[in-house]
């Protein structure tokens, strides 16, 4: 099989295909955001939540209910910025894995990926890691 990569494109397939397997697989894993709320842990998922509050009409307090249980609709999310953060976070999954599968056939299909598309390709890989690597550190 004829490639169109490089030794170092090759090597970037690989990493890529790697990385993007780890996002997908731990952005579907039903502990995907921790936390706790009224002292106790609670989790966030794109399709399911662990120990969540409800409203308590019949003594009109908020309740925990310790159990794990899936969103029954997109808007059973408990808020905006929670379904925002799915949304986001699954198109930029979907978007990593496509580049890395491209990568991966460029392996195998020569002139599939040439070296300017290549090194664009990586290059938005990493300003898109700085970008969401500076995110959480608070500074």
């Amino acid at each position: 099989m004829a490639s169109s990569l490089t030794c170092t494109g090759v090597v970037w397939a690989f990493l890529s295909f790697l990385c993007a397997a780890a996002s997908c697989v731990g952005f579907f894993m039903p502990y995907w955001l921790l936390g706790s709320q009224l002292e106790k842990s609670v989790s966030f998922g794109t399709f399911r939540r662990c120990s969540y509050p409800v409203r308590d009409e019949s003594r009109q307090t908020t309740v925990m209910v310790e159990q794990c249980g899936r969103y029954a609709s997109f808007q059973a999310i408990p808020s905006a910025e929670w379904r925002i953060c799915t949304v986001v976070t699954g198109l930029g999954c979907g978007l990593l894995l496509l580049v890395a599968l491209t990568a991966l056939m460029g392996c195998c299909v020569s002139e599939l990926i040439s070296r300017t598309v290549g090194r664009v390709a990586g290059g938005i890989q990493f300003l898109g890691g700085k970008c969401s690597c500076g995110e959480g550190t608070g500074a």
